[in-house]
């Protein structure tokens, strides 16, 4: 067998190094900080879980999907976690179960992928957000949707774009504006989905009905102008109404845009989804919406949550710089030392005579008691 470099990683997988890791770090924090600004309380999942009940809970992935391992303790197969959302409503619908509604929970940890995508080739990667268990109401998702911004803006990203999309609206029309058989429905979502208007119109009168939805896509004023001029008989009135009154509150610096047939990733919500999008990174940073959490007796649960995924974030460097270092030389007053470190210095103390400030990345020395810039 072919010995593994020491230094080798599994394919998808990485160190992250100074000053990154601590940069992840503070980005984190300062999300979890807004987040909880608003009244959300942590949670923090284990990373692994049985197999069966993580997979159930998960809806869009299958067993074979996870990373998994038998446990030598039950003798069990357990998967590690792909997504933390399914944990927070497991947490919900079991130990918080009989906690007062709306529940407002907030989690960040590492998730594992079994495979990455061409656009993000890592398979391991940081995932931060926040749940809303109990309502899935317009004004839940206009709380949720304006904390999801004001956490990125916080965290130093701008030029950032929500995408908002109707994750049932094909159903719902399907039901009574343009009716479609049960094996109709996946062939037209499919193509709604490619924005390939020769395959709706192949499919037949029915199908090629949904054409205009394909324009109904686009800056979010306009598209639902379009949205709303297709509904004659009133079956999207309440839909169109809750995304007006989501988009109203968000400031005028963020661009809205609507997909109202978008469908990948948001196979699990229900009425309502939106994508985070930032200038200057290629695809998503962070996505939203409604769904169901199953109780152990059967009941649904409505809810709304967001997740962002900040690594392509803290890549680009955002999270912050690191506080000025400081070296102490030897002999050096440790009670001036610590009100320095109180005071947001960041100190490297000096372990012998052979210590060098500018070798061990300081930008200041202590003189006496007075931090000097190196050089002066």
């Amino acid at each position: 067998m072919t010995k593994i470099p020491p230094g080798l990683l599994p394919e998808g997988l990485s160190d992250r190094l100074p000053p990154q890791a601590e940069a992840s770090a503070r980005l984190v924090r300062h999300v979890l900080d807004t987040v909880s600004s608003h009244g959300y309380q942590r949670v923090m999942p284990p990373l692994a879980e049985f197999e069966h009940n993580l997979v159930a809970r998960l809806q869009s992935a299958r067993a074979q999907d996870l990373l998994r391992v038998v446990d030598p303790v039950s003798q069990r197969m357990l998967a590690l976690r792909p997504d933390m959302t399914a944990q927070v409503g497991r947490i919900a619908a079991t130990r918080l179960a009989t906690a007062a509604r709306p529940l407002r929970l907030c989690y960040a940890g590492p998730v594992i992928k079994l495979r990455a995508n061409q656009l993000r080739p890592e398979r391991e990667m940081m995932q931060v957000g926040a749940e809303l268990i109990g309502t899935d109401s317009v004004a839940a998702a206009v709380e949720i949707v304006n904390v999801a911004i004001e956490a990125l803006e916080v965290a130093g990203v701008s030029d950032i774009t929500v995408d908002f999309t109707l994750p049932d609206l094909i159903n719902t029309l399907a039901q009574e504006e343009f009716p479609l058989t049960s094996d109709e429905i996946p062939l037209v979502r499919a193509a709604l989905d490619a924005k390939d208007a020769g395959t709706l119109t192949a499919l037949g009168a029915g199908p090629a009905a949904y054409l205009p939805l394909i324009e109904a896509t686009g800056p979010f004023h306009a598209a639902m102008n379009r949205l709303e001029a297709l509904d004659a008989s009133g079956a999207l009135r309440n839909r169109i109404a809750g995304l007006r009154a989501i988009a109203k509150p968000i400031h005028d610096d963020i661009t809205l845009t609507l997909d109202p047939t978008e469908r990948h990733g948001f196979e699990y919500q229900t009425w309502f989804g939106f994508s985070l999008f930032a200038g200057g990174f290629v695809g998503e940073i962070g996505r939203g919406g409604t769904y169901m959490i199953a109780h152990p007796d059967g009941t649904l649960e409505p809810a709304i949550g967001f997740s962002l995924y900040p690594d392509p974030l803290i890549d680009a460097g955002l999270g912050g710089k690191d506080s000025a270092q400081l070296f102490l030389p030897m002999g050096h007053d440790p009670a001036r030392a610590a009100e320095l470190r109180k005071a947001g210095w960041r100190t490297i103390a000096a372990l012998s005579g052979s210590d060098d400030a500018a070798t061990l990345g300081c930008s200041h020395s202590l003189n006496g008691d007075t931090p000097v810039e190196l050089g002066n």
